[in-house]
């Protein structure tokens, strides 16, 4: 998409809701927009460019936008969207979180997971796009930071907020920006968003750990839940607890371990039980209940867990 201007007010109103459909999905990514009322929906785009990373200002009446995993899927390239709004408040909801940012305030959206960004009045927003690469050398793991809301009237914030405004406001009103001078101008706008990101709140950090680890315990009772299920698998759970299979990934490395080792470890201390009972099960019926492909790599898994193999071990509960 070129930089400039993109607006409906030449369109006739049958033609505007997809041709802003296709405005957006181009600046940002691929979404599905729902209308307040498409027949006389009003908007305009600005955008322009600060080395890797976009900068737009979004005027447009009441829309909601969401991001699905079908969006999700034909992606090369992580992104994080930086919204600021100027005129009414932002609702926006996110893995397990629902926050509402007014104007001074700003949030950071996953462009990798499923989202809701909606407001109910006519907005004006200020958005910066950033591939998650440039972002993460400024800024360790700054998925942490998603979904919250950041106080853009006060210290390093208001200083991120002014400069990303300002920066807008000139590259639209004079002549554009020349590409040095955008690419210095955006490192140092990321530089300033990563410093006020890593100031913020402890409770800010909290909440943002608290999702995460929502998150492991509903994939973790997914996996007990299914042991015997044989599609278990890192895409079944990340599916089932409505969240990416990276970000399920992301998850589990915080305990480093996979989500592929905990499935299988969860099987086979389930097999282990299942060989203390009374009621002999042949070791081909467990193996194949809880997803080996045969019975001498159960053993083989089995022996390396627990350091005895599936018929030394019963052998040893029967005494």
């Amino acid at each position: 998409m070129t930089n400039g201007t993109h607006s409906t007010d030449l369109l006739p109103a049958s033609a505007r809701a997809d041709h802003w459909n296709s405005v957006i999905a181009q600046a940002y990514f691929p979404l599905d927009l729902t209308f307040h009322d498409a027949a006389r929906f009003e908007g305009r785009l600005e955008l322009g460019t600060l080395g890797g990373l976009s900068l737009s200002r979004l005027q447009t009446q009441p829309v909601q936008y969401e991001r699905h995993r079908r969006h999700i899927s034909r992606e090369t390239e992580e992104q994080y969207l930086i919204t600021i709004p100027r005129q009414s408040p932002v609702e926006f909801s996110q893995s397990g979180r629902e926050v509402c940012c007014d104007p001074g305030g700003f949030i950071l959206e996953r462009g990798d997971e499923p989202y809701r960004f909606s407001y109910a009045a006519a907005n004006d927003l200020c958005v910066i796009k950033v591939a998650k690469p440039i972002l993460a050398e400024k800024l360790r793991n700054p998925d942490r930071f998603c979904a919250l809301v950041f106080n853009g009237r006060e210290g390093i914030g208001s200083l991120f907020t002014t400069m990303a405004q300002q920066i807008q406001r000139q590259s639209m009103t004079e002549s554009a920006i020349d590409p040095v001078a955008g690419s210095v101008i955006g490192r140092h706008l990321v530089e300033l968003l990563a410093l006020s990101l890593d100031r913020s709140s402890d409770v800010e950090r909290g909440a943002a750990s608290s999702v995460r680890e929502g998150h492991r315990r509903r994939a973790q009772s997914v996996i007990l839940s299914n042991l015997s299920h044989p599609d278990l698998s890192p895409e079944f759970v990340a599916e089932r607890i409505g969240i990416s299979k990276r970000y399920l990934h992301e998850i589990f490395a915080d305990m480093n371990c996979t989500v592929s080792q905990s499935i299988r470890e969860q099987r086979l201390r389930a097999a282990r039980d299942l060989l203390q009972m009374a009621s002999p099960v042949p070791l081909s019926d467990i193996a194949y209940r809880f997803g080996f492909a045969d019975q001498a790599q159960f053993s083989r898994l089995f022996k390396a867990m627990f350091g005895q193999t599936p018929s030394s071990y019963r052998a040893s509960r029967a005494h």
